[in-house]
């Protein structure tokens, strides 16, 4: 019995379990080990080696979260601010929803990780988040989820009802369109080389008029384009001009590397930014400044100018 092939998919069930690449990827170890531990009495005739994996790992996830405070983003903590120079504190006690580092993983594992609706399935309770995952997203049947859970088929549908209900409630139905879709990376596109150039008029033009900005650890967040635009412009005069950006995706996302210019030359890097694009306009900008959750994306700390093309 080898569980080592299912490891990427059993890493992006537990991050939309819990919110979090690297704890995700330990209590993927943990289910790893306790299978091995467990293998002398794995049985193939009542479950397969897949199915069998994923009730252990739902036992750690929900072992894991129990007691637990979900992993929220700012927005999903209070009204937004209306004072874009408002201190930038950050709230290092709050458990933040992390991104999720697709460029680790397979393409397949990464379906249905949006951020909003991650974070939105962390308002729900931890079986009903566990049986949502496992019916709508990793295709069970009601009776292997009953089983995965040790308990009857109609409790499943019934946490199934109540978890799709909660995520309508919340917004989380629509469809977003995908980092791939040449609109998207033309709207992404324009967006980075505006950043680079620091365009602030331009920036606000590719904004949805509600857009949203947030920026883990700090819990402000700011809707609409004009605060959006004078944030950014707050930061650029903080930090100056002649930014450069890396593209990449997180959470099945368009997102940005943003490297801002040092004192002495070169750019360090500062922040993630994931975007949700929505009719050809940035509608939502969740941006990461945590160190930690930049290690998981194995980005260069420190590049040379000459590295960038404009909006690469």
């Amino acid at each position: 019995m080898d569980g080592e092939p299912y490891r990427g998919e059993l890493v992006a069930y537990c991050y939309r379990m819990v919110g979090s690449v690297h704890e995700a990827e330990d209590l993927v170890q943990e289910t790893l080990l306790r299978a091995w531990k467990a293998r002398d009495r794995y049985d193939p005739t009542r479950a397969s080696v897949r199915t069998w994996l994923y009730r252990i790992a739902t036992n750690v996830c929900l072992s894991a979260l129990d007691g637990r405070a979900r992993r929220p983003l700012p927005s999903g903590l209070g009204a937004p601010g209306d004072d874009p120079g408002a201190p930038l504190t950050p709230a290092f006690d709050v458990p933040w929803l992390q991104p999720f580092p697709d460029a680790r993983f397979d393409v397949e594992v990464r379906a249905d990780l949006r951020l909003a609706l991650v974070a939105a399935m962390q308002t729900l309770s931890a079986r009903q988040r566990a049986v949502l995952v496992l019916r709508e997203v990793l295709g069970f049947s009601a009776a292997e989820v009953a089983v995965q859970l040790g308990t009857t088929v109609p409790a499943v549908n019934s946490a199934l009802q109540r978890a799709r209900a909660a995520l309508a409630d919340a917004g989380e139905a629509e469809e977003v369109a995908e980092p791939d879709d040449p609109r998207v990376r033309a709207v992404i596109g324009r967006y980075a080389r505006a950043f680079e150039a620091a365009d602030v008029p331009a920036l606000v033009r590719l904004l949805t008029d509600d857009a949203v900005l947030e920026m883990p650890p700090v819990p402000l967040w700011y809707r609409g384009r004009r605060d959006y635009g004078l944030f950014m412009r707050r930061v650029f005069d903080m930090r100056g001009t002649g930014w450069g950006v890396r593209r990449l995706t997180a959470n099945g996302q368009p997102a940005l590397a943003a490297y801002a210019p040092e004192p002495g030359g070169g750019l360090q890097l500062h922040t993630l930014q994931v975007f949700t694009v929505a009719g050809g306009l940035v509608a939502r900008n969740v941006v990461f400044a945590d160190p930690a959750v930049l290690d998981a994306f194995d980005l260069p700390r420190r590049i040379s100018p000459d590295e960038f093309g404009r909006g690469r």
